[in-house]
């Protein structure tokens, strides 16, 4: 969701570094932050699981969201900031808009099923779980739950998301949540997969391409995460639930509005914001090439494939004497992938170059 961001200083474990929004430290202290893709993805699933002290009943979580979803721009604390809405809203007094659908905020109190009224939104659509969320402890996780203008909930129904582009709605089969929610979704989708696995895959509740490392995940959720940065209503939300001094606390936190960058480091993609760079960037070897395939390695045709979802700047090859064979700067991939032909028979050091990092593989041509 963007919106304004503002630093505050926190410390952590000898390291000081920014992070906007609540200070998130104590939740991490012990936490091996020195580890990449599905590693990562692991010790993650383990730490919001385990935190996961307190599991809410389906009326508590309507409760919880009378708190976590303060519209922060409200000095009332009478407002819900409504998912999918934008301004104005035919419902808050503001001028009549163009779209009868314009709902953006309620009062918090005026839950319902009737027009002008807000409910209980499933991001990921309890239908779409396998098995269906709702008997099970994700259909009252807060983390994913939003209150929602109840005709655009209705609206959306258990459609998967999609891409679009402006405010929310339906394109072709699928549902946009908007320009100003999209990363909001993405990022609730992979905490739902971190928390509960298979029961929650982004490919059953988004339509996007596998990411080559983790097929469960779409690249869909990866772009809005890095195309709609973290906002304060974000942060104000994740801060709640995870402080178990708050009355509808669960005790864990969404890892991924804390910090987007962690899902590129664990799936790659499009690089999102790096909100701890004094701490990711120094004590993390980003892997921007965990999609990487070098195939056939050794090869027998004089030939070798490049397969990477990762924007390549250059690729270099140079023999074992140290001699440069070929340097292509910029290329072309096709279908991710790039081909170098007519290579002689020997061993090889191919270096593969994006965004001032790199890395090299050895190559055999028999």
């Amino acid at each position: 969701m963007k919106k304004l961001i503002i630093p505050i200083l926190l410390l952590c474990i000898n390291f000081a570094y920014s992070q906007a929004g609540a200070p998130a430290t104590p939740y991490y202290n012990g936490f091996n932050f020195n580890q990449t893709g599905l590693a990562l993805k692991q010790a993650l699933a383990k730490k919001i699981t385990e935190t996961h002290t307190y599991i809410l009943t389906y009326a508590q979580a309507e409760n919880a969201i009378r708190f976590t979803d303060l519209d922060p721009d409200d000095a009332t604390k009478t407002n819900l900031l409504l998912v999918y809405g934008f301004s104005p809203s035919i419902c808050d007094g503001s001028e009549i808009p163009l779209d009868e659908n314009d709902h953006r905020r309620r009062n918090k109190n005026d839950d319902g099923t009737g027009s002008c009224q807000w409910n209980r939104e499933h991001t990921y659509a309890r239908s779409l779980g396998t098995p269906n969320l709702e008997f099970t402890e994700a259909n009252s996780d807060v983390h994913h739950l939003r209150p929602s203008d109840v005709e655009r909930n209705a609206d959306r129904g258990s459609e998967k998301f999609g891409i679009g582009s402006g405010n929310s709605g339906t394109v072709g089969n699928e549902w946009y949540p908007g320009d100003e929610w999209k990363g909001d979704i993405a990022r609730m989708m992979m905490y739902m997969y971190l928390r509960y696995g298979d029961q929650c895959l982004p490919g059953n509740v988004g339509v996007g391409k596998p990411v080559a490392n983790d097929p469960a995940m779409i690249d869909l959720f990866l772009n809005w995460n890095a195309e709609d940065p973290v906002s304060q209503f974000e942060d104000n939300r994740n801060t709640y639930l995870g402080n178990v001094n708050n009355f509808y606390a669960q005790g864990n936190r969404n890892p991924f509005i804390d910090n987007p960058y962690l899902a590129t480091l664990i799936w790659g993609g499009t690089k999102a914001e790096n909100r701890w760079p004094n701490v990711l960037l120094s004590t993390i070897n980003f892997d921007l090439f965990s999609s990487l395939v070098i195939y056939p390695n050794p090869t027998s045709n004089n030939k070798i494939d490049i397969k990477t979802e990762t924007i390549l700047d250059e690729i270099t090859l140079i023999n074992i004497n140290g001699q440069l064979i070929q340097q292509i700067k910029n290329p072309i991939l096709q279908n991710n992938t790039y081909s170098l032909e007519n290579l002689t028979k020997g061993f090889y050091f191919l270096k593969l170059t994006s965004n001032k990092q790199s890395v090299t593989k050895k190559v055999i041509v028999n």
